[in-house]
């Protein structure tokens, strides 16, 4: 007996009933966080490659991570160290969004927390690009970090509570 591939589309279908436009409106935050991330790789090679260029790193010894940094000004190291942390905790962000969207947690709150985030996410990496002080890119990386538990908590305390 073959068993039948199942229809994903007719699958999400289902659970939006309809709410596509609501559904989208939740996930606002998530591509403006994806845009930000964007804009923040756009930066970072329109530093990178000039640096590179005035130090005289040939591309390739700049094979692997590092390995050129001490060449390069803090400014622009700062700018790829952030893109970096963008594919770091903002992944827990996006699966967090996703879930919630999918699973009846896309109230006003998360919509509020999730822009939070993403704002106080813009703010680090501005932060960090812009200012040598650690302790306050590590105070505002706390706040997102709080954000990010809140939102969390929320979607535990809605699901297993």
């Amino acid at each position: 007996m073959e068993m039948e591939t199942p229809d994903f589309n007719a699958i999400v279908s289902s659970l939006m009933d309809g709410k596509v436009t609501e559904l989208q409106t939740f996930l606002t935050p998530v591509l403006v966080l994806v845009c930000w991330t964007l804009i923040m790789w756009l930066w970072m090679y329109a530093t990178r490659i000039p640096a590179m260029q005035k130090a005289g790193v040939e591309p390739d010894s700049a094979r692997h991570p590092g390995t050129y940094g001490d060449k390069l000004p803090a400014n622009v190291r700062a700018v790829a160290d952030n893109y970096n942390h963008l594919h770091e905790q903002p992944t827990v962000f996006y699966a967090l969004m996703v879930f919630a969207g999918l699973t009846g947690g896309g109230d006003a709150l998360m919509l509020n927390l999730a822009y939070g985030y993403v704002g106080i996410r813009i703010l680090h990496s501005l932060v960090q690009v812009l200012s040598p002080k650690v302790a306050l890119r590590f105070l505002v990386f706390v706040l997102a970090s709080l954000v990010l538990f809140v939102m969390a908590g929320k979607e535990v305390i809605r699901v297993f509570l």
